[in-house]
């Protein structure tokens, strides 16, 4: 018995003696890959991001941003592939047996002009391929910190290929600010031909975080959002003679109030959804009553079943007011909704406890927080992880220095938001931060 009792100890003390050895490897582990980080950032990816921030390019027209992204990654080794639904890059690197994993960077900037006052500002302009007009462009939602975190992840997880096996896919998407980059990747056969993903990650830097931090919810990060437009028929007459014609900007401004019901009186109170109606356009002149009201809307939703509530809610409405106001049945009001739009972003749960897990562990639990967004922004990646379903999860890195954030609390300038002139980021935090946290989810789903 004594025997028995002292081989135990001597188990228990060896298993003890083994886990202070593993954490301790764990630890020294972390460390170097942040450092191996921080020294490419000095070394490369601040110029990789400045280069980026100054080049911005309109969605669909990333030919340049593409050509960078895709030198770079293959000179870690990865077998990249151009020109996937326009301009989209998918980027291969195969290490064994083991899982396929799915990282995606957005490239695309907006029509902004930057006003950041930042050394490096974009002066760039270009004509939107969509439009015609030569425009200001800027990355004014921090599509460049996302490009160069993805080559930054890129050269780690090439570097450490003995502490991982599986198949790493990267991809390039184009088009994120129209919300029809990915579907036009999907289009082309995406799965088809590079195999699909066991697991799909994903991250945007956000301004309102600080910088170093990570959010990651098991919820929905992001809103579904449908564009629609409305284009109410009427009957044109003299201003000073109503009763002659049918009056759409009377018929239009009846639906814009009956549209409101939908979220307060048809979706449970505890059910975000929004209904914004962002233009409407009818007529040409004071005494004429127009024959034509075009309304243009943005409708948010965290589900499908609430997104079929609200699209089968605004048809009813805006049809049955033209019926109520008498306009004949091939006069009624015309519902139509977008190619641009996105379902919502859904992150899986057992994943996303589990990456969260993983990045307090290894970065710091202080560092960490899940908390749900109070606004409805949307994302395309969806259309990558929703049909067919994939284990996905889409998290936040900060990208905002402390000052800055406690400057604008106590009465300082305010923080600037995504899509602003205005917006900045702090680049150095927010790189380092994207690719150790990518990295880190990565090698613990493809761990040897």
């Amino acid at each position: 018995m004594k025997e028995q009792q002292r081989l135990t100890k001597t188990i228990s003390h060896l298993a003890l003696v083994g886990l202070l050895a593993l954490g301790s490897a764990m630890a020294v582990a972390a460390g170097e890959l942040k450092d191996a980080i921080k020294s490419d950032y000095k070394n490369r990816l601040a110029d990789l991001f400045i280069d980026f921030h100054q080049n911005p390019e309109l969605s669909l027209a990333e030919f340049k941003t593409a050509a960078k992204l895709a030198k770079q990654l293959r000179s870690h080794g990865f077998a990249v592939t151009e020109s996937v639904g326009g301009t989209g890059l998918v980027a291969i690197m195969e290490n064994g047996p083991g899982p396929l994993i799915m990282m995606r960077a957005d490239m695309d900037g907006l029509p902004v002009q930057e006003k950041s006052g930042l050394s490096y500002a974009s002066k760039a302009t270009q004509t939107d391929p969509i439009t015609g007009i030569t425009v200001p462009v800027m990355h004014a939602c921090g599509h460049d910190v996302h490009i160069t975190s993805l080559i930054g992840t890129a050269k780690q997880m090439a570097d450490r290929a003995d502490q991982w096996s599986g198949t790493l896919m990267l991809i390039g998407q184009p088009a994120e600010e129209r919300v029809i980059g990915a579907k036009a990747m999907m289009q082309d056969d995406l799965w088809q031909r590079f195999g699909k993903p066991d697991y799909a990650l994903a991250f945007h830097v956000s301004a309102g975080m600080p910088a170093g931090s990570i959010n990651v919810v098991e919820g929905s990060p992001f809103a579904g959002a449908d564009t629609v437009d409305i284009i109410v028929h009427g009957v044109g007459a003299h201003g000073a003679s109503p009763h002659a014609g049918k009056d759409p900007v009377l018929l239009g401004s009846q639906i814009v109030v009956a549209l409101q019901t939908l979220v307060s009186r048809e979706l449970p109170p505890r059910q975000p959804g929004v209904v914004t109606v962002g233009s409407f356009h009818s007529g040409t002149k004071h005494n004429i009553i127009s024959d034509r009201a075009h309304l243009q809307l943005t409708v948010r939703n965290t589900n499908l079943q609430t997104r079929d509530t609200l699209l089968k809610g605004i048809e009813r409405i805006a049809i049955n007011i033209g019926r109520a106001a008498g306009l004949p049945e091939d006069k009624l009001p015309e519902v139509i909704v977008s190619e641009e739009s996105t379902p919502p972003t859904i992150n899986n749960a057992p994943l996303a406890r589990r990456l969260k897990s993983v990045w307090q562990s290894e970065m710091g639990a202080e560092r960490v927080t899940s908390y749900g967004s109070q606004g409805m922004g949307a994302e395309d990646f969806p259309f990558f992880t929703t049909d067919p379903e994939i284990a996905s999860v889409y998290f936040s890195v900060g990208g905002t220095s402390m000052v800055d954030l406690k400057a604008a609390r106590t009465g300082g300038p305010a923080i600037a938001s995504h899509h602003s002139p205005l917006f900045k980021i702090d680049p150095e935090p927010a790189v380092i931060t994207g690719v150790h946290s990518t990295v880190t989810a990565l090698l613990d789903l493809m761990a040897k």
